[in-house]
């Protein structure tokens, strides 16, 4: 099948751009990975380069002068020679060099010195060094902060002046990374391409005429009413608040129950638009906040009250939090609802860490040492989430069980799922489930935490989704630059936040609707030509698959494992 779309041809053209940056890549990679960092003595004076028994240096004072007036002297000549580097190529280098981000530096000095900001400078020093070729990871960071915290702003440029020693990248080393990162764009590409594949030949067979049928995207028949309680779990001496919407009048029967579980450094706010679109469709839907993993605790960070991004305990109590709620319910089910709460079939859904959340409510178990293997990896870090997935292994190792058996239906939306439970643990889930990931995710990269999950779980039904273009939706939420550095990569266009809400609202609705209520009027909606008839006019689309292509999307991940 040939395969034309926009995004495809973007991920292809990148690689092809990428592979002109050969200067033998170290260059261009070293400079690259500190700019993405985003994110101070003495002041470095050269960058030296190391590539086996040669080590080549660059005085930072040519990148000076070629940033202020754009003169190339033979120092730098050198590198833009072994690079290649057309007039086109060096002026878009010497853009980047003084390009400035907005950055608060005090929250930058704050987040660089979390657990979570720790673990990312040791990452990145494995390649940026100090003068004896050891993890530069303290120099980077007082290169970083200083930068931020300079009346300049922090450029690229500024950044390599702040430096307090010379910095020494290891140019193998970043080959290697940098080759493994290409493999990743390439598996991506890939993956698209088989779901667009193996969607299209699901829903040949399905003849159903949408436009006759409602259009989930719009409000349910009901108005809706909005709660806020306040809750103190005296087992755990946690106290949290919990956003509650229903339907403003009685539903007919037993009033169907949702909770939604944001992700990290969210909060319940941020979902109220997806609960209310839900609560207009029968369902009564349940926001928790996560103390110790939502926005609260990164506010607490920012401001120096707290060094950890997010509490390690929250791996223990996000799934206990759902439980925890769905037994205040239960308290207040006779006195305020009149006992119409369906409280032993409940849907929950997840976003990110929220969906680690959901799928441990549903049976999935930590498996720590499948974690333990993934988090040694030499370049898993590749896989944004083991930044987050790792710190479970500060857990006591000991067999944790968070299924609840009132969950019978699971939606997880780009979770944080496939290193922290593996095969194994998701082994353990056998309730319906809906996965969906994004095809520009850099927090969840589909390839690592949904292609490869999908296929373990051993549910009777399941669904996986990729929605081109949407990059995580609350990414701007994960460190203090995000969505600045997403907007000033040339080249990459994500989709809009109101299409991607709107393939959301009509998924979520289907799913909870055909597959935890079991009516048979929104089975239809449940076929991958649900999905193509919402993207038809769409320059990013919706691919669903089933369990019905489980085989072929594992014949798939091993065919491009195979590929060397």
């Amino acid at each position: 099948m040939v395969v034309t779309h926009s995004f495809l041809r973007r991920k292809i053209a990148s690689l092809k751009q990428l592979s002109r940056f050969s200067l033998p890549h170290a260059f261009a990679f070293g400079l690259l990975v500190a700019l993405v960092a985003a994110l101070p003595g003495k002041a470095a004076e050269k960058i030296y380069f190391r590539y086996g028994p040669f080590i080549n240096s660059l005085q930072v004072s040519s990148l000076e002068s070629f940033a202020k007036t754009g003169q190339v002297n033979a120092d730098l000549r050198h590198y833009f020679r072994l690079a290649r580097a057309d007039s086109a190529t060096q002026q878009r280098f010497r853009e980047l060099l003084v390009k400035r981000l907005e950055l608060q530096p005090f929250a930058v000095s704050q987040f660089f010195n979390s657990e979570l900001g720790y673990d990312i400078l040791d990452r990145l020093g494995q390649y940026l060094q100090t003068p004896t070729w050891s993890n530069g990871r303290q120099s980077l960071r007082a290169g970083i902060v200083l930068a931020a915290f300079d009346p300049e702003g922090f450029t690229l440029l500024n950044f390599f002046q702040k430096l307090p020693v010379n910095l020494h990248i290891d140019v193998a080393a970043s080959l290697e990374g940098f080759r493994t990162l290409e493999r990743v764009v390439q598996a991506t590409v890939f993956f698209t391409q088989k779901m667009e594949s193996f969607s299209s030949q699901e829903s040949a067979s399905v003849a159903v005429d949408f436009a006759q049928l409602p259009d989930l995207r719009q409000p349910g028949p009901f108005s809706v009413q909005e709660q806020r309680w306040v809750l103190k779990d005296t087992t755990r001496d946690r106290q949290l608040y919990v956003l509650v919407y229903q339907p403003s009048k009685r539903v007919a029967g037993k009033t169907p129950v949702l909770l939604l579980s944001h992700g990290l450094g969210s909060r319940p706010e941020d979902f109220a638009d997806r609960a209310k679109h839900l609560a207009s469709y029968g369902f009564l839907v349940a926001l928790p906040q996560h103390p110790g993993s939502d926005a609260e605790q990164v506010q607490r960070l920012k401001k120096g009250l707290s060094r950890h991004y997010f509490l390690t305990s929250e791996f223990i109590d996000r799934p206990k939090d759902l439980s925890f709620v769905l037994d205040e319910l239960e308290r207040r089910n006779q006195a305020e609802f009149d006992g119409q709460l369906n409280l032993q079939s409940v849907g929950v859904g997840g976003h990110s860490f929220g969906g680690y959340g959901v799928l441990a409510a549903a049976g999935a178990t930590i498996d720590f040492e499948f974690l333990q293997q993934q988090c040694d990896r030499r370049f898993g870090h590749l896989n944004t989430s083991l930044l987050l997935q790792c710190r479970a292994l500060q857990l006591p190792r000991k067999t944790y069980n968070f299924r609840d058996p009132r969950v019978k239906a699971v939606l997880a939306a780009n979770p944080v799922n496939y290193a922290i439970f593996g095969p194994k643990g998701l082994g353990q889930v056998t309730v319906p489930v809906f996965m969906i990931g994004g095809s520009d995710d850099p927090a969840t990269p589909v390839v690592f935490e949904q292609a490869q999950s999908f296929p373990l779980l051993k549910s009777p039904v399941k669904y996986l989704a990729l929605a081109e273009g949407q990059a995580h939706v609350n990414l701007a939420n994960l460190d203090t630059g995000v969505t600045y550095a997403l907007n000033s990569i040339e080249g990459l266009y994500l989709a809009s936040p109101y299409l991607l809400q709107t393939y959301a609202d009509a998924m979520f609705v289907a799913f909870f609707q055909a597959d935890l209520i079991q009516d048979a009027n929104y089975k239809p909606y449940m076929h991958s030509a649900y999905a193509e008839y919402l993207s038809r006019d769409e320059k990013f689309k919706l691919f669903v698959i089933s369990e019905a292509s489980e085989n072929a999307l594992n014949l798939a991940i091993a065919e491009f494992r195979s590929k060397r």
